[in-house]
């Protein structure tokens, strides 16, 4: 059985928010937290005001989702950036906790691995970095991969992970399986959010379009388009360089 058969299989175990997943696992009162891709800041919100003593730094690539973020006056907790994880404007050892939230798989291919090395760089021994990323699978892919088929970045997102795991930056402390409920409350909301997408917009043809629109619409119901979208969330600890 392929690697994303087998995660999917699992992944069917346990339907939930993510945030019941980073919750669960991490503290975060009191810490550093360091956010690679934070697009429009929706869990950032949730992080940032869901404890105490939180400083968080959000980073994004998309300058038109960083430029709106820019405008958020009500998070005091919260220092937006203009960056990539292969580039991150932070000291060495001064985070306690990486966050990316399906976005590793959005890094260029050739800079995946210095991404990792990067979030190795900023995090403090010990640290911990939460990579959740969307398992190839589910009723949701098999409408985005009819225009934007994933496979080959989200393999190569594990293959990382596995990679930098391997050469001695991170142990891994757990991988969890679940499934993250997602709700569109009609066709325009997904045209918007997801084929329109700033960090990555499509251009569908008459055809194109008129198969996306009608795959979503068989998901319709009265209270919208409900999907649960397979995800794996890989937990890793910083390790200490070697010397020497």
């Amino acid at each position: 059985m392929k690697i994303a058969e087998q995660a999917a299989e699992q992944a069917m175990a346990v339907n939930c928010p993510e945030s019941e997943v980073y919750n669960r696992l991490l503290r975060l009162d009191g810490k550093h937290i360091l956010e690679l891709g934070c697009g429009s800041a929706e869990i950032t919100r949730d992080i940032a005001t869901s404890g105490t003593d939180r400083k968080i730094t959000a980073l994004e690539v998309d300058e038109i989702a960083h430029e709106k973020n820019l405008q958020i006056t009500d998070l005091p907790n919260v220092n937006f950036g203009l960056s990539g994880a292969q580039a991150i404007p932070l000291p060495d050892d001064s985070v306690d906790i990486v966050f990316m939230f399906k976005s590793l798989h959005h890094v260029p291919l050739p800079l995946m691995d210095i991404s990792m090395q990067e979030i190795h760089r900023v995090l403090r021994p010990g640290g911990l970095a939460y990579l959740s990323e969307p398992v190839f699978a589910g009723a949701f892919n098999e409408i985005l991969r009819l225009f934007h088929d994933e496979q080959r970045v989200r393999e190569a997102a594990f293959e990382t992970i596995k990679k930098a795991i391997d050469a001695g930056l991170f142990r891994l402390v757990e991988e969890i399986f679940f499934n993250s409920p997602m709700c569109f409350e009609n066709f325009a909301e997904f045209e918007e959010n997801t084929i329109n997408a700033t960090h990555s917009p499509h251009s569908l043809d008459k055809d194109l379009y008129r198969l996306v629109k009608q795959r979503f619409d068989e998901h319709m119901s009265d209270d919208g388009a409900h999907f649960l979208m397979p995800m794996r969330v890989d937990l890793l600890a910083s390790l200490p360089d070697h010397a020497d």
